[in-house]
């Protein structure tokens, strides 16, 4: 690794458990075999889709459980045939098994999972699915969002993690992206929910594209959607005044949150606008402005598409995740940091305004360290998994900033009159099928709570050299990300715009618009701490050697001599490539990377053309395709009032 080079710029399912197993489909879709035979397993549960099966559609199967047994699922069909099984047992916890029959034959079905190991009662459970001929009429609408059917309990909890993982699942050296979430969820070898309700919700080519405060309330929606269970939503500040963020209101399925309609004049017409949605028609009358109450279109499946994109989208934002750790009145609750918690669909807040969502944690082995998994949205719609560490998810404590950290869904009861409500923190902590509220994160320093992760992710010691090349794969990974979103910007300056505006103070990372979707303070923040953590490494072994096997005979300095050189081989080897102006293409390593650590603090500009934003030299080759560059003024700004943000590794608080 060279010297860091000077900046040339100054400037429903439900449990399966005793009498309730007859709940877990509709009474006419699956029953107990046997009452003898029926498992009260804690948090064993089933999930058959569609919710009503039937021979034209494909029958999906899930069993999760909270224990890691060995086992096998086997879909039986009338006949006494197995038609499907399955001994690939995943997530970790909860655990599952997943089988699916692709044309299956009306008549009655079996699931029956057989796992060595478990309690007498529950080494064999089977349950009956009725399979019928003819397609079945799906649910319809009612005055909620959609119907209720069920409870949000342990049960359901471990169906949504299975769902999930599930739902993003891929070998862990595969590259995962898509450019909006419909195209997850509209994809039936990923989604065990496609056409769940019967109603072809899943092929009418919606399209789906949150951003990263979006991204876990649209996938919690959705599973709610098709299950039938509660939902609602916080409206929440972005916290100023050196607080966190509060939510004084909140929302949810049953008690809509009354959207406005905006009633403008437009040549002799007049144009409702209802957030974002426009239709126009003929009023004599002078146009007025006022606000009313606007609906949702009728069908229960436009109608959840319209509280996706024009009520949840415009409603939530990554305030929503920051919130203070102890305040009940909020979407999540923080929770401990051990593996049994940390289960997929958990979400990580950033202190900075990001969120992401755990998807899978895949145990550690003789080969590799632990890595948790997790997706996140971008300004632009994109959605791609990524591996937690240091680069990825950021960790701060100020009361400024809120309370970052990993956090769950705050659980949502129906009350004796059908009304909603959301569970306390001491209601959390004391209830069997949750107890996992936890004020530990808002305790820990920041190198406590790194320190505390790894050991989380890999119990074991780990071989210091494969760790930091894991680490460098990371920061690969992160530094192509980059090369996306530089590339996208790139194509946005092809048509020759106008400069775009760059936002005053801290908006520059929370903005709206062309700055948002091209410029990268936020990512480019990230990569900058990314760096940080690489370049440290062999010093963070030193620091902690009792975390790692250390050769025998060798002293931690050592140690750290020895991976120092190996870090420096590991940079210069790993190459990437992005795209200059005139489209030609131009290589870097990873060590280039590093020595323009200096230059990055000031690259992230959508004004400036992609050479700058890479640390080109001025007078270079590389630098010699540049035809753009964003005004004095801009540059001059970066420099004196926002350059010490970036080289401290810092983002300002909110007012």
């Amino acid at each position: 690794m060279r010297p860091v080079r000077q900046s040339k710029a100054a400037v429903g399912a439900f449990p399966i458990a005793l009498a309730l197993a007859a709940l877990l489909l509709p009474q006419t879709q699956a029953r107990a075999e046997d009452a003898a035979s029926v498992c009260d397993e804690f948090g064993l549960a089933l999930l058959s889709s569609p919710m009503a099966p039937w021979k034209g559609a494909p029958l999906r199967v899930i069993f999760a459980a909270e224990k890691p047994l060995s086992g096998e699922l086997a879909l039986i069909g009338p006949s006494g045939k197995v038609a499907a099984k399955s001994s690939n047992m995943g997530g970790g916890p909860p655990y599952f098994w997943y089988a699916e029959v692709a044309s299956p034959q009306a008549g009655t079905w079996h699931a029956k999972l057989a796992r060595a190991g478990a309690t007498a009662g529950c080494r064999e459970v089977t349950r009956e699915i009725a399979v019928g001929s003819k397609r079945p009429r799906g649910p319809s609408g009612g005055k909620a969002v959609w119907p209720l059917r069920g409870a949000w309990d342990r049960a359901n909890e471990n169906l949504y993690s299975a769902w999930i993982e599930k739902l993003f699942d891929a070998p862990l050296d595969e590259d995962l992206s898509w450019k909006a979430m419909s195209e997850v969820l509209h994809d039936s070898s990923r989604n065990a929910l496609f056409d769940h309700l019967g109603l072809r919700e899943d092929q009418k080519n919606a399209l789906i594209r949150p951003d990263c405060a979006d991204v876990p309330y649209f996938l919690r929606a959705y599973f709610a959607f098709k299950m039938g269970l509660p939902f609602g939503y916080a409206k929440c500040t972005r916290g100023d005044g050196g607080a966190a963020p509060r939510c004084p209101q909140w929302w949810n399925i049953v008690n809509e949150e009354p959207a406005e309609t905006e009633i403008v004049e437009t040549r002799g017409r007049r144009a409702v606008k209802a957030n974002g949605l426009f239709g126009a028609v003929s009023i004599p009358a002078p146009a007025v402005r006022r606000t009313v109450v606007s609906k949702r279109p009728k069908g229960l499946v436009p109608g959840f598409h319209y509280y996706l994109k024009a009520t949840l989208a415009d409603a939530v934002h990554s305030g929503n995740g920051r919130t203070a750790a102890d305040d009940d009145d909020t979407d999540f609750y923080p929770v401990p940091l051990t593996q049994d918690a940390l289960r997929p669909g958990t979400i990580y807040a950033d202190p900075y305004g990001h969120l992401l969502i755990l998807v899978r944690r895949v145990p550690q082995t003789d080969e590799g360290a632990g890595v948790f998994l997790a997706v996140d949205g971008q300004p632009d719609g994109t959605v791609a998994r990524k591996r937690f560490w240091r680069g990825n998810f950021l960790f701060a404590q100020d009361p400024a900033l809120g309370s970052p950290g990993f956090k769950r869904f705050r659980p949502i009861v129906r009350k004796s009159n059908g009304t909603l409500r959301r569970l306390t923190n001491a209601e959390i902590a004391g209830d069997p099928d949750y107890g996992n509220f936890s004020l530990t994160q808002s305790k820990l320093g920041v190198e406590d709570f790194y320190d505390r992760m790894d050991d989380v992710m890999s119990p074991a010691p780990l071989d210091p050299v494969q760790a930091m090349k894991e680490a460098v794969t990371s920061l690969e990974e992160q530094v192509n990300a980059r090369v996306t979103s530089v590339e996208n910007g790139r194509n946005f300056l092809a048509g020759a715009p106008p400069i775009v505006t760059m936002p005053n103070g801290a908006s520059i990372f929370e903005t709206s618009g062309a700055w948002e979707n091209f410029a990268t303070p936020s990512r480019d923040l990230r990569l900058l701490i990314a760096i940080d953590v690489v370049r440290h490494f062999p010093e963070r072994v030193a620091r902690r050697p009792e975390r790692y096997k250390m050769p025998p005979g060798k002293t931690p300095a050592e140690v750290k001599a020895l991976l120092q050189a190996t870090l420096n081989a590991e940079l210069a080897a790993r190459k990437f490539s992005y795209t200059r102006s005139d489209g030609s293409s131009w290589e870097l390593t990873l060590d280039d990377v590093l020595v323009r650590i200096g230059d990055l603090e000031m690259a992230y500009n959508i004004n400036d053309c992609v050479e700058l934003r890479w640390g080109a030299l001025e007078g270079s080759e590389e630098m010699s395709t540049c035809k753009r560059r964003a005004p004095l003024s801009q540059r001059q700004t970066m420099a004196s009032e926002y350059r010490s943000w970036f080289s401290e590794r810092r983002r300002p608080p909110r007012g």
